[in-house]
């Protein structure tokens, strides 16, 4: 097992990662953050274009509404101590012919059990968005999204997942209001206690 003071370490190595960027039009840019000190995880897919530009996750709509939902600030969502943001594929993909394209396959297999590894001290995973299912709900990744969030009280209080908090997902939102009269309260008194 990695000790904390070895995570430092092993995020060096993450941000100098270069093992898919044949594949990476705009390049290798690892986007994420982690501190041995954090006690929530938000596993996402991939950063986008914005968050590439950046080089902070979430720097964008999506983090915005991200942000709303667990009833956090920038400043404490931003703080490594309190939250860790590990997406599946840690460089932008590329857009596709209907958003952006999915994770690098290459990136998980390399370095998300030694990171995780690393973070002995998470509490509460946030899996957001289809393809961070098969990697922390195995068991719920032939379903759909709508039914594994749907069932969210069957991973409370340790793992929750939710759709991806993109400006694509209204039509979701707008057709599952549960989400918001029964999710978002649940998580937001579950972050506070934890933060």
């Amino acid at each position: 097992m990695i000790a904390g003071p070895r995570l430092p370490s092993l995020l060096k190595e993450v941000r100098a990662c270069t093992i898919c960027a044949a594949h990476l039009p705009h390049g290798p840019r690892p986007v994420l953050q982690a501190d041995v000190r954090a006690r929530i995880l938000i596993a996402g897919q991939a950063p986008g274009r914005k968050a590439h530009a950046s080089g902070v996750p979430f720097d964008d709509a999506s983090g915005e509404r991200l942000r709303r939902w667990l009833g956090v600030s920038r400043e404490q969502f931003y703080d490594p101590t309190l939250i860790a943001i590990l997406p599946m594929g840690f460089c932008y993909p590329a857009t596709g012919s209907s958003g952006d394209l999915p994770p690098r396959r290459e990136c998980a297999p390399q370095w998300r059990a030694r990171l995780l590894q690393a973070l002995p001290n998470i509490e509460l995973t946030l899996v957001i968005g289809l393809h961070a299912l098969p990697w922390h709900l195995p068991d719920a990744a032939a379903n759909s999204l709508t039914d594994t969030v749907r069932a969210w009280r069957e991973y409370w209080p340790a793992v929750l997942p939710l759709p991806h908090p993109s400006p694509r997902n209204n039509i979701w939102l707008k057709a599952n209001p549960w989400f918001a009269d029964e999710v978002m309260p649940a998580v937001q008194a579950r972050v506070r206690s934890l933060i």
